[in-house]
């Protein structure tokens, strides 16, 4: 695909066009303007509230964890009993209350980490915890949806570099889960097929937007990416969840993860923020044979580690707009190598 003039992409999982400009990107690109970034950050650090054995913001004490470390958030956004009453006589004033389970998840004790530089036993031990949770807080009779996620770096708003992310389980589904669910259910009805494992199959046979492959995952930069590098990785096995992925998946799932990073952080040799969040089935205990499992990157860098993207002007009053083409996006992120910067410096 070649498309150089002004046109609109349509995303089926989120039911939305994207504007592309690619006219606007000829003039060359300079690549990072900056130098590399060093790994400035100590192994432990007595100020983290998230390192072994510190004390916590709510006045708890870490233990001396050596892998996975989870706990309820000690500032939760959502709490698990909340029956207040929120009726308004006039329709267009209109709230419900919302219950819900906020937890934090430690990747490693380590304060210097994150998933691009840890090994594939620790991530395949965060995969682990991450389906435990999953399944643990899913089996909640209010609970309908758990949303695993992480914040990376300060840009999107992480107060704390020490690796980690979050857990937000919610007792309604979610705007962007719900209408990905929805849009899934329909391509089924109409195609009886899964959407997005048609879509996958089209993928690979067009490669052109493929980062990467490996056994059981494909990482690709999506035909309908808003954010510049934004990508998915899906898995190439019809799954639902994380729930039905076997040992050799979740390995490779864990390897998936590392080399996305990596290959992130090669791109502009910082330590690149993203957003990253994985879309599971409801766990209400209905049949969900249409939902496809996939991980969703969001990152805002867009020319180098300090050139960002924001949705502004007609991006926040009209609709998503991009210059650099999803292909040729995938293009820079497959070209960077597939060892970390830092390694060896």
């Amino acid at each position: 695909m070649n498309l150089t003039n002004p046109h609109k992409r349509y995303n089926p999982l989120a039911d939305e066009w994207v504007l592309v400009s690619p006219h606007r990107s000829k003039r060359p690109w300079q690549g990072q303007q900056e130098k590399p970034a060093a790994n400035t950050q100590p192994p432990y650090s007595e100020t983290c509230y998230l390192c072994p054995g510190n004390e916590r913001v709510g006045g708890e004490t870490n233990p001396d964890y050596a892998g996975t470390y989870v706990f309820t958030n000690d500032f939760s956004a959502l709490l698990p009993e909340n029956e207040e009453d929120f009726s308004d006589p006039n329709p267009l004033f209109k709230a419900q209350p919302e219950q819900g389970i906020c937890k934090v998840i430690c990747f490693s004790p380590r304060h210097d980490l994150s998933l691009a530089r840890m090994k594939t036993a620790q991530v395949r031990q965060v995969v682990d915890t991450w389906t435990n949770e999953y399944q643990s807080l899913g089996g909640n009779d209010f609970i309908k949806h758990v949303q695993i996620f992480e914040n990376k770096g300060e840009t999107m708003g992480c107060s704390n570099p020490h690796p980690h992310g979050q857990i937000w389980a919610t007792r309604e589904l979610p705007n962007l889960p719900a209408r990905e669910l929805l849009s899934q259910q329909n391509y089924l009805a109409e195609h009886k097929s899964c959407l997005l494992c048609d879509y996958l199959e089209e993928e690979l046979k067009r490669g052109e937007r493929i980062v990467f492959t490996n056994d059981s995952f494909v990482a690709l930069v999506p035909y309908w990416a808003v954010w510049p590098f934004e990508t998915m990785l899906l898995p190439r096995r019809h799954v639902g969840s994380l729930l039905e992925l076997n040992n050799k998946e979740k390995d490779d799932l864990a390897r998936g993860l590392i080399r996305m990073g990596i290959h992130f952080d090669n791109l502009f040799m910082t330590s690149f923020p993203y957003s990253m969040g994985l879309h599971q089935q409801p766990t209400d205990g209905g049949d969900y044979p249409a939902h496809h499992f996939h991980i969703h990157y969001f990152p805002p860098l867009l020319r180098s580690a300090t050139v960002k993207k924001f949705m502004v002007g007609f991006e926040m009053l009209a609709m998503p707009q991009r210059d650099l083409t999803p292909e040729d996006c995938a293009d820079r992120l497959r070209a960077t190598p597939t060892t970390h910067y830092l390694e060896g410096a």
